[in-house]
This record gives structure tokens, C-alpha cells and sequence, in this order.
């Protein structure tokens, strides 16, 4: 595997020419050294990963050429997570540790108690990007706005089920039995659910909710035991 691997948004396949945009070709000319034939991974999302080499070095732009795809596009689970903003650094934890342990879409959602009352979505999805490229994955999930959790369950599609990280069941044991299909995972922010969300939560038919174990997590800390436990038990780490 190449130690420098990249996303692009350009379509890849073999002979395809990459161009580069200028941070592009700053990250891999200034920061990461590379010269002309030099090799590379590129991968879109879309096309798998494929081995390529430096064609064209510019200081505003470049090119890359494709040679050959050395993986197959691999998607994550159908599994989403629903989590409310904290302050900024610890919301850049959430959406790279989420991209890493592979999600289909990462949701941020408005709570009563939630700390952050806007998003930066294009930072939080260069964040997912980021994770994606260094942990080997092929795919990269979408940054959803900012939305309230009151509206994202008024629209909630009952065919996927949302595993609810209720904080209320703290020190109960852990005892998962979730059917397979797709699935949202949902945490909360510091103060958690509110009252009323707590009784809306309960009274959804597709809502489940779980023990986290038996000490009070942080919020992010939260997000990424809830993901591994439902790879664990449902996702591809079985």
C-alpha cells in the first residue's frame, strides 16, 4: 500500500489523467515531497482505489495517471450515526473516528441540551475525507446540516431501526439482540435527552434503546463505543 493515498473527485479507471487542484498538488509536492513518477493512491468513493504516479508537477496544479486499481470499492454497513455537535474538536473526533470505523452517513442533529448550535459541514466532511484516506478505506461518508432531531425522526424512514444510547440506562447490563437491516445509531450531548425527547424516543415502534455500560461516557466517547459495539454485534466485525 502507498503511504500517500488521496481522494479525488474525478472519475478514475486505467490511463485516466487526474488533474490536481492547487491545494492538491501543495499537499503532494510542498508538503509530501512528490515529484514526477513518483507513486500514489487515489480513490473517489466511487471507483475503488488505484495505483497512480505523479505525471505533471506544478506549483498551482499537476496531473496524475492511473495505472492500475489495486482494490475494489468496500462499503461500510448500512449504518448511520446520529449524534449531537460538541464544541469543535471533540465534533472533528466524532466525524473522523465514525468515518473510521465505517458508517454509511454521519448525521448531526439538534437536541435540547446540544452544545453547538451550528456546523461547519464542509470542515466536518474534509474531516471524514481525511479519516477515510488514512485509514485505507475506499468510501467516505456524507456530512449531513445541522438539523433538529424533532424533524429528522418526523421524516424517519420506519424501515431502519435506531439504536438509542439512552443514558438513563446506565449500569444496565449490555444485552444487544438487533435483527439485521439497516440501522441509525443515535447518541446524545452532555446534558443528554431532555424529558421530551426521551418520550418521544420510547414511544417510536423502530427506536431501540441500549445500554452503554455501567459508568457515564462523554459524548464522544459515546459515539465511538456505540458504533464498535453495533460492529461488533451486527456490522463487519463479526
Amino acid at each position: 500500500m502507498s503511504k500517500v493515498r488521496l481522494f479525488v473527485e474525478h472519475p478514475l479507471g486505467a490511463g485516466q489523467c487526474v488533474p490536481l487542484t492547487g491545494a492538491q498538488a501543495h499537499y503532494l509536492f510542498s508538503v509530501m515531497r512528490l515529484g514526477e513518477g513518483d507513486g500514489l493512491a487515489l480513490f473517489n468513493g466511487r471507483d475503488g482505489e488505484w495505483r497512480a504516479r505523479v505525471a505533471e508537477v506544478g506549483k498551482k496544479g499537476g496531473a496524475l495517471a492511473c495505472e492500475a486499481r489495486t482494490a475494489p470499492l468496500r462499503l461500510p454497513p448500512d449504518v448511520w450515526l446520529m449524534f449531537a455537535p460538541l464544541k469543535k474538536a471533540r465534533t472533528d473526533f466524532i466525524v473522523e473516528k465514525a468515518a473510521e470505523l465505517g458508517v454509511r452517513r454521519i448525521l448531526p442533529v439538534a437536541t435540547g441540551f446540544t452544545g453547538a448550535e451550528r456546523i461547519r459541514r464542509d470542515r466536518l466532511q474534509a474531516h471524514a475525507v481525511e479519516a477515510a484516506e488514512q485509514c485505507g478505506g475506499t468510501f467516505v461518508p456524507e456530512v449531513a446540516e445541522l438539523a433538529p432531531l424533532a424533524a429528522v425522526l418526523e421524516g424517519w424512514d420506519p424501515a431502519r431501526r435506531v439504536m438509542w444510547c439512552d443514558e438513563a440506562r446506565v449500569g444496565m447490563a449490555v444485552a444487544l439482540d438487533l435483527p439485521p437491516g439497516p440501522w441509525a445509531v443515535l447518541t446524545g450531548p452532555e446534558g443528554g435527552f431532555s424529558e421530551a425527547e426521551r418520550a418521544r424516543l420510547a414511544a417510536l415502534p423502530f427506536v431501540v434503546p441500549v445500554s452503554l455500560g455501567p459508568r457515564i461516557l462523554r459524548a464522544d466517547t459515546a459515539a465511538v463505543a456505540a458504533l464498535a459495539l453495533w460492529q461488533f454485534h451486527c456490522g463487519d466485525w463479526r
